[in-house]
């Protein structure tokens, strides 16, 4: 690996083929942006791997350059391919427009290929810097690093709660505690995943739709698949995720000993049933149902509630960020508790928190987010 010539002109390009790479959706596969740089420094192309099957990040950008990427450099946010799944290698195509350097935000966490790409091109005689504005590279594919090395999708908690905690009031309603900024907000995060579920006791309380209302707000207009976390197979024919599920993809995890007449009810009406083993709990295992639902190429879910769902998450330590909006209100002791229901830690050192929160005001209500940390206990 070389030392970068000029690191401000480095990272600034670095950083655009980043913000390239943020419009892209192409999941299973990572976001990946690329910049390429002419011989004489001027930009000449940039490109951004829309969806899955079509050309990658680099393939657009080299392509949109042509003979001006002669000599040039290629700033690309993960590292090159080395092989062939639906497109052929990045790299040949790196060497056959004569790329003379090569800057890489990130090496591919991919265990099986990991840094071959970037060693195929030093070997070529390609100079090659890693790690330019490497921890927002990092950042941007960490769902798809955990679903590419540990095989679960990277799960987004979110929560909605009075300042006392409380998610209802002591009757059980609960439109709206936050108010239309804050489910404003929720609508982004729903089209930023590839699934949105819910367990089956929001589904009875709420009738969610679990859409994105807004459709510009889709990638390609594709509304993410919902699930339904439905150990006994409960949620109604007539709710409005069943009635639209034809429409739109919607998943039922179900339990091994679920009715098999509810079952059929609900795949004649157009849902997915998918069995799940039960927890010691009689719950869906949420460990093998997450799995599963990687297996099926879902790579980032959003998880909207309940309280029972949350916990399991929380307790198994498979919840990867949390989203909590919180609104300036008091629902009372006799309100509907906690937004999770789990034992929760022995002492506060033990309890999850937020590494570096990001605190905003949507409308009245506060949102805090960010990547969660569980503490190993003392």
């Amino acid at each position: 690996m070389t030392t970068s010539p000029d690191p401000d002109f480095d990272a600034s390009m670095m950083r655009r083929a980043l913000d390239e790479a943020r419009r892209s959706v192409p999941s299973p596969n990572p976001p990946v942006g690329a910049v390429v740089v002419g011989p004489n420094g001027d930009v000449v192309a940039q490109s951004f791997h829309e969806r899955a099957g079509d050309p990658h990040a680099e393939i657009g950008a080299l392509a949109a350059a042509g003979a001006q990427a002669q000599g040039g450099t290629l700033y690309v946010t993960l590292e090159p391919c080395n092989h062939t799944g639906r497109t052929p290698p990045c790299v040949d195509a790196i060497l056959q427009a004569g790329i003379t350097r090569v800057v890489i935000g990130s090496l591919d966490p991919n265990p099986g290929v990991a840094g071959g790409g970037a060693q195929r091109l030093v070997d070529a005689g390609v100079k090659v810097d890693v790690g330019v504005a490497g921890a927002e590279a990092r950042t941007l594919i960490a769902p798809w690093t955990k679903y590419i090395t540990e095989g679960l999708p990277h799960v987004a908690l979110k929560l909605a709660l009075s300042l006392d905690g409380r998610i209802a009031t002591r009757s059980g309603a609960s439109k709206w505690v936050t108010g239309p900024e804050a489910r404003a907000k929720v609508q982004e995060l729903r089209a930023r995943h590839d699934a949105v579920a819910v367990g089956i006791g929001t589904a009875l309380a709420d009738d969610p739709r679990l859409t994105v209302r807004d459709v510009a707000l889709l990638p390609g207009g594709r509304h993410p698949v919902r699930v339904v976390f439905d150990s006994r197979l409960r949620v109604p024919l007539n709710s409005r995720l069943v009635q639209t599920s034809r429409d739109i993809a919607t998943w039922v995890l179900a339990g091994n000993d679920a009715p098999e007449a509810a079952e059929q009810a609900l795949v004649d009406a157009g849902c997915a049933v998918v069995r799940v083993p039960n927890s010691a709990e009689g719950r869906v295992d949420v460990g093998a149902a997450l799995r599963l639902l990687a297996s099926q190429g879902i790579v980032s879910l959003l998880v909207e509630g309940g309280a029972e769902l949350a916990g399991s998450l929380l307790a198994t330590r498979l919840a990867d960020e949390l989203h909590a909006f919180i609104a300036p209100i008091l629902l009372g002791p006799r309100g509907r508790p906690g937004a999770v229901d789990w034992a929760g830690p022995d002492t506060p050192v033990e309890a999850p928190r937020i590494v570096d929160p990001r605190w905003e005001l949507c409308g009245r209500d506060a949102y805090v987010s960010g990547p969660l940390a569980f503490p190993s206990k003392q």
